[in-house]
């Protein structure tokens, strides 16, 4: 084991594709596009996930070196729990004074179970829909279930498959979905700000941008309840996702497993259940026989 991590480091060649993707990234750059009362904001982390995804099909990337990337996830996770763990620290007064709205904001990321899975499951996804849909998918749960079921069980397929999802598609669709919202919705902009706190920089940054400018005289008070509310999230929302999140998300899905597997079983009629019987015992029969 010992001398497999150390032949994870010396596989140089990995380290240098990774850090020349860092590199093209950060020269790129943070742009945004303004679409009508939205903005789509395109951040470094967009272009490496797209550029690492090229490359991968490419004779640059090996099979063995994709495998050790995989284990290299992990290191990189730790390293960003640690950091929502300092940060936690020196932010609980700000935490404290924003009051209990700010606490219970972080029960509505509770709505992709409840929407997003019995819709996973209509659609027929087997245990990839519980990581799909047991939280936004972001790095603290990505963490989470790998930690639990490992990267390459279907529900670490899930929520990467959502983390990667997100990464391309999430700042494009809240930063335009912000600022319709901001401008439809008869709410004061403090609840628009706190929601924009989805434990996600990017998400956040993106859907943040129509608020300022919608409601400019009130920019600096929006962003530091948008802060808050995602420095909250990304702190409280690892153990929502442990104690609420995945148990919740796990037990509805044996529920509804059972009912469509219930429903799918009473749409084949009894003729045909003998049909098929017979069908089986005849082609038993006839294997006896050869």
């Amino acid at each position: 084991m010992e001398g497999k991590a150390l032949g994870l480091w010396k596989d140089w060649r990995l380290h240098v594709l990774v850090l020349a993707i860092v590199i093209i990234t950060e020269l790129i750059g943070q742009h945004s596009i303004p679409v009508g009362v939205g903005i789509i904001l395109l951040l470094p982390m967009l272009y490496a996930v797209i550029i690492g995804i090229a490359v991968y099909f490419t004779p640059l990337v090996t099979k063995k070196q994709s495998e050790n990337a995989e284990t290299l996830v992990y290191i990189t996770l730790t390293l960003l729990i640690a950091k929502f763990g300092v940060q936690a620290g020196p932010a609980l007064p700000q935490l404290i004074a924003a009051g209990p709205a700010l606490i219970l904001q972080e029960l509505g990321n509770l709505g992709t179970i409840l929407v997003a899975l019995p819709i996973a499951v209509f659609l027929g996804l087997k245990r990839e829909a519980i990581g799909m849909t047991h939280s936004i998918g972001r790095e603290p749960n990505l963490a989470l279930i790998t930690d639990k079921f490992g990267l390459s069980s279907p529900e670490g397929r899930g929520v990467m498959s959502m983390y990667i999802f997100g990464t391309v598609f999430g700042s494009i669709f809240l930063g335009l979905v912000s600022g319709i919202l901001a401008t439809a919705l008869p709410l004061h902009p403090f609840s628009f700000a706190m929601a924009t706190g989805v434990g996600s920089g990017s998400m956040t940054a993106a859907s943040l941008g129509p608020l300022v400018a919608a409601f400019p005289e009130m920019a600096d008070t929006i962003t530091a309840f948008s802060g808050a509310s995602n420095l909250l999230t990304s702190v409280t929302g690892l153990y929502a996702s442990i104690f609420i999140g995945l148990p919740l998300t796990e037990k509805l899905y044996k529920v509804l497993s059972k009912r469509r597997n219930k429903n799918n079983t009473e749409l084949v009629s009894e003729p045909e259940i003998e049909a098929i019987k017979e069908e089986e015992n005849d082609d038993s029969k006839s294997k006896v026989v050869k």
